[in-house]
This record gives structure tokens, sequence and C-alpha cells, in this order.
């Protein structure tokens, strides 16, 4: 069976773009990405647009609306974030079986890993997307709780047979454990979930002027706050807490943080370890995988997946960070 791009050519992408009222000069350029297929087009005498193709069957119409009309929401309030191009009001485009939108050209680079002004002010853009985000409920994305990200992911890895059969007891063992402690985590830990970015890894803030902005919300999602902002740190537990402290300066200058969701930050980061493994086991079909990640399968890749499983389970055990 052919993978779901496999009919996404060079010429149909610049098809596609022109289908909607623009010149190309016939440069392309593909860009880094597995989910979806991103491409930088040339357009005639103006800047290069960013042509990026959904996915076929991953997210319905609404779901991408949604995300879309969220992101409208934050540039609306002056919140700096890569929106979509509205072409006489649409957004989501259809040509030749596959789903795409156009995007402004937008670089930058990623923030410097532990420097606490550039937390400060990446607080107070996370602080000003999350006052947008609780505002009101997504209708038709995803939440992420422990049954998607975390049981979901291990049956997905059970059954589709890519742990090795001699490492397979010791994973599967030290992940039913980890799941069963954060079920009872997050039923201890009840907290408001709200409209939060879902992938913001440093990578998706970049630094351009001086000015942070934030870049694909395809994973836009409903979850804890505290899902947006544990991924800006790094190091031992002195640095993070350190970090931790400048982040929540600038955040709590535009939203109010409730400290009840720190407790989550080790089970967030553990429920992801499990749902990259099992979002490259959905995903093997689709040629690029194989490709881009040949260590999967392998048993060196499954055995640091048990040990950091493992150290997850004892992170749990340990005194959650806490605000100065």
């Amino acid at each position: 069976m052919s993978h779901p791009f496999a009919a996404l050519t060079p010429d149909l992408v610049l098809d596609a773009v022109e289908s909607i009222g623009f010149l190309s000069d016939a440069r392309i350029l593909a860009l880094n990405s597995y989910e979806n297929r991103v491409y930088q087009v040339g357009i005639e005498d103006e800047t290069p647009l960013i042509a990026k193709f959904y996915r076929p069957d991953r997210w319905t119409d609404a779901a991408i609306r949604e995300e879309h009309s969220f992101t409208f929401e934050l540039a609306e309030c002056d919140v700096p974030v890569v929106a979509p191009q509205a072409i006489n009001g649409e957004t989501l485009f259809e040509h030749a079986g596959y789903r795409f939108t156009l995007f402004p050209r937008r670089g930058g680079r990623a923030p410097e890993p532990g420097n606490l002004d550039q937390l400060y002010r990446l607080g107070q853009l996370l602080g000003r997307m999350h006052a947008v985000g609780s505002t009101k409920p997504f209708e038709h994305r995803d939440t992420l709780t422990v049954s998607n990200y975390g049981h979901a992911s291990l049956a997905t890895l059970l059954e589709g047979n890519f742990i090795p059969k001699s490492l397979l007891p010791a994973y599967e063992s030290v992940a039913r454990d980890l799941l069963k402690r954060l079920d009872e985590l997050f039923a201890n830990n009840p907290v408001n979930a709200i409209r939060v970015h879902g992938d913001c890894h440093p990578g998706n803030l970049l630094c351009r002027d001086d000015t942070f902005h934030m870049v694909d919300l395809d994973d836009c999602r409903t979850a804890p706050a505290v899902q947006d902002l544990w991924m800006m740190l790094a190091g031992e537990r002195h640095e993070r807490l350190g970090q931790l402290s400048e982040l929540m300066d600038g955040y709590q200058e535009f939203h109010d943080f409730n400290p009840r969701e720190l407790p989550l930050i080790e089970g967030l980061r553990a429920l992801r370890l499990m749902h990259y493994s099992a979002w490259l086991a959905r995903r093997w079909d689709d040629p690029a995988f194989p490709h881009s990640f040949p260590w999967f399968g392998s048993e060196r890749y499954w055995g640091e997946q048990i040990l950091m499983l493992r150290e997850q389970m004892a992170a749990l055990d340990e005194e959650p960070l806490k605000l100065f």
C-alpha cells in the first residue's frame, strides 16, 4: 500500500499553490517536517510562502480550522505568532486530495538553553498565549490525558511488535508500573486544562529582531498550562529552579499560574517519551520514517527507553519543583 504522501510531487505542490491564485517561480524547497509535509515555495516578484500539506486522515477539517482560529485569536491580541494566510476568508485549501495551508515565511533562532533573560521573555510570551487560551475551550481538538498519551501509546507498541523480544518484558513491566503511577498522579492533582500550544519545545519558539514568536500550532490541544512550560527547563534541579523562577516572573505578568500543576511536570515528561515512541510506530509505513529513524526497533534504542522510563519512575518520587 502506498503511503499518504506518495503522490505529493513537487509539480503537485506548485500546482496547489497556483490553484489559489499565486504565480510561483518554480523554486521549491522541502523543509524539515515528518508528520506533515512542508515546503518553501518561491512566488514571482514576492517573498516566498510556506506551504503545509496536512497528513491525510489525521485531523478533521473542523479541527484544522479550529487551530487556525486559535492562531488568529492570538494574533488579534498581539501575541507574536505565525498565522495562516487567508485567501477570501479561507485558510484551508484542497488540491488533488491533499489539504494544505499557506503561511508567511518567518525564520529565527531557537532559545539558548538556560538563558535566564530569554526565559523571562518566553514566560511573558507563554503567559500572553495562555491568557487567550483560557478564555474558551476547544471543541474539535484532542485533550492530553494519561489514557491517550500513555495507555494508548503502550497498546500501539505492544500490538506492532516494534520492541525486540529480548527487551519486551522489561519495557512492558516498567511502562505498566509507570502508567499506574501516572493515573494516580493526575487523579490526585486535578487542574483546569486550557487551550495550549501542545508541542512547545524550544524549536517552536523562535527569536528574530530580539522578539520571540511562536510557530507550528499543529498539535494545539487542551491540557494543563504547565505542558507548555516544562520543556523550557533543563539541567540539574537547582538550575531548573532558577529557570522556573525567571519563566514564572514573566508568565505571571499576563496570566496566573496554578502551582498545583508543578507535580505534573515529570508525569508529562514520561507521557511525552511514550507518545514519541508510539508516534514513530504509527508512522512506520511512511517511507520517510524508516529512512530518518533507522535506529527505531534496535535493542540500543529500546534499552535506552527502558532506562529513561525507570528514571521517570524515580523522578516521580522526588519533591516537585517549587516557586520561590
